[in-house]
């Protein structure tokens, strides 16, 4: 058997036909920048944040949640310094109009046509703005959020207040993020809207360097367990000039991803940065150690990770998913030998009925084309089983099913009464 990964375009069109991920407004000709999770894509999503959560705050005594506001007091980024700095190096291009980041440019040359006659650069804000209330007045307006820390900070007294938490201890959230980006790009790795899975973890400020340790091996291990390949992840600490203003130490989790090699998720020692700014009368101001991940960064990690061209010694090709069973969109797919018998028609909507009780995700009902095409198009949205009901199914002599497992294709002849039990051990809670 031999396994070759998609290249860039393959992934793209997959995520596609199969309904991760769609441009949006793509019938008004698209928004750059923005896409919009499909059927499979809205599942991976809300798995692979299940995932994180558990790990960060479920499985830990240490973490406390929160979801702080998408839109936040102006005051807040003056504060930290993102009004200010939080800004790319834009020019244009005179010969094509294009508009893009200087910093991106090769040999000072424009990235679309090659011209040298380029403006010269200028400090653009990457926050989006937003008019609050009825008036529309220079000073009445606010920012959506760039990343989702500072609603983690501007909270730190009230979590502290309202739980048992002492440092070390930290805050975990799960949300949603604005950046103006110049130039999006790499299809889901670059947007202009994305979902932050971010920690802030508080530390005694002579224990930095050991909880900043612990967090990038943790990290590492947990991006590791989700199936990402260990062949295309590494560790890279960052320079001293690559540093962020207010970290003292950062290290990225860099992956190779079909546009090249980019972060996946960066671990940085915040110092206590973010609670001067906020907190300057408040004493024994802890470090914090920020792990921060963007979902659609290792979404992406994950499908190019696991969708592989599988081609057997005949020479037979099939696209095939794998993803781990607990990020997999669908669980099982429920497939009719006979899509014309009543009798195994109304066993696979019993069936169907039962499995969706039991609460191991989604399952769904599979009756178009024939069972080979059913069995390709499970593979390709990373279906870990699938189901067949079949005339001994429906024979109260033999009552059995059978079940198909996707990366081995091997097929398994179980009794209908023990398809729970089956199923219990393959989706553990």
């Amino acid at each position: 058997m031999k396994y070759t990964d998609l290249t860039f375009e393959e992934l793209v069109s997959l995520c596609k036909r199969r309904g991760f991920f769609f441009q949006s407004c793509e019938i008004y000709g698209g928004l750059q920048g923005f896409y919009d999770y499909g059927p499979m894509g809205v599942e991976l999503a809300n798995n692979l944040k299940s995932s994180w959560w558990k790990s960060v705050v479920h499985h830990r005594t240490d973490v406390e949640g929160l979801d702080s506001s998408n839109i936040l007091h102006r005051k807040v980024l003056q504060k930290s310094g993102h009004e200010d700095t939080f800004t790319d190096p834009l020019l244009d291009c005179l010969n094509c109009k294009k508009r893009q980041r200087a910093d991106h440019l090769i040999n000072n040359k424009c990235a679309h046509c090659d011209s040298q006659n380029l403006t010269e650069p200028r400090e653009f804000n990457l926050m989006l703005k937003t008019q609050l209330g009825p008036v529309n007045k220079d000073d009445n307006f606010s920012y959506l959020r760039p990343e989702t820390a500072q609603g983690i900070f501007v909270n730190y007294k009230n979590i502290l207040s309202s739980t048992n938490q002492k440092v070390p201890f930290g805050i975990a959230q799960i949300g949603k993020a604005f950046r103006n980006e110049i130039t999006p790009r790499h299809f889901i790795f670059r947007v202009r809207e994305f979902t932050q899975m971010e920690l802030e973890f508080f530390v005694e400020q002579d224990s930095d360097e050991k909880w900043f340790e612990y967090w990038v091996e943790n990290r590492k291990q947990w991006w590791l367990e989700q199936g990402v390949s260990k062949d295309k992840i590494y560790l890279k600490p960052q320079d001293k000039d690559e540093l962020a203003h207010y970290s003292k130490k950062a290290t990225d989790i860099m992956f190779s991803f079909p546009h090249g090699e980019d972060e996946l998720e960066g671990i940085a020692n915040r110092t206590d940065y973010d609670l001067n700014s906020h907190f300057l009368k408040m004493k024994n101001k802890p470090y914090v150690i920020e792990p921060s991940a963007g979902l659609e960064r290792g979404m992406f990690a994950i499908l190019s990770s696991c969708a592989v061209k599988e081609t057997t010694e005949d020479n037979k090709t099939r696209l095939v998913l794998k993803l781990k069973p607990h990020l997999a969109p669908v669980k099982a797919a429920i497939i009719p030998l006979a899509k014309n018998n009543s009798e195994i028609v109304n066993l696979c909507h019993s069936l169907l009925k039962d499995l969706l009780s039991y609460g191991y995700g989604r399952i769904r009902y599979e009756d178009t084309g024939n069972i080979g095409k059913a069995y390709s198009r499970n593979d390709e949205i990373g279906t870990p089983y699938c189901i067949t009901v079949d005339f001994d199914s429906i024979d109260k002599s033999i009552n059995t099913v059978t079940i198909r497992e996707r990366d081995s294709k091997a097929q398994e002849t179980i009794p209908l009464t023990d398809i729970k039990r089956y199923f219990d051990e393959k989706f553990p809670r």
